[in-house]
């Protein structure tokens, strides 16, 4: 197993955890560091059988706030930094995995990616783009033999970050355990019945189709 992340204390607390994992620090909105990620991964482990793309931008507000209060800026983290990371992971990936000829690439974003909501219009932008994106590199990877598929979370994630917004019924948020099962099941799947979108809904939210 091998893991990126920006900072070298989330690589850190994840060695700790899993020592014989590699842990390697990256942003990929550098396409080098997209590389040298996929590189390092193969030099150690050799086939790279399953790509998680899960990152996400830092912006002032969770999702940009109503458009006629923000600030030209307030589009930077999601245009930027967002959009360039989800394309250069994408891109290398189905490089990659392509000379390979086989493997998945799961690509995770939010509810957003369905539909424009309120206060969410510049998250939203990214989230199409993912989706976009995603469905274009699908397309073009299965003539590899490469499934790639988009997890679209369409809720609240349980943990510390999220406590604060925890204030409801359990089956009102979903669990980072729910995505992983979500993750092995996308991973798993034959050639002859690939899922390509895959939506994550706990029973109480407030969905809307």
């Amino acid at each position: 197993m091998a893991a990126v992340a920006r900072t070298e204390g989330t690589i850190a607390s994840f060695r700790e955890q899993l020592p014989q994992a590699l842990g390697i620090v990256g942003n990929a909105v550098a396409a080098d560091d997209v590389e040298r990620a996929f590189a390092e991964t193969r030099a150690r482990f050799g086939a790279i059988d399953l790509v998680v793309n899960a990152i996400t931008a830092k912006p002032g507000g969770f999702g940009g706030g109503k458009l006629a209060e923000t600030l030209p800026e307030a589009i930077v983290p999601y245009a930027a930094e967002l959009v360039p990371g989800i394309f250069n992971m994408l891109r290398v990936g189905c490089r990659v995995l392509g000379e390979q000829g086989h493997g998945t690439i799961v690509q995770v974003t939010g509810g957003s990616a369905r539909r424009g909501m309120s206060g969410r219009g510049i998250w939203t932008s990214a989230a199409f783009a993912a989706r976009g994106l995603s469905q274009a590199a699908a397309l073009e990877a299965r003539e590899q033999g490469v499934h790639v598929a988009l997890l679209i979370v369409d809720a609240v994630i349980e943990s510390e970050k999220t406590a604060s917004r925890l204030t409801g019924p359990a089956e009102a948020s979903t669990t980072e355990e729910d995505l992983a099962r979500a993750i092995v099941f996308l991973e798993s799947q034959s050639p002859r019945g690939w899922t390509h979108e895959l939506q994550i809904t706990p029973r109480l939210d407030r969905w809307v189709p």
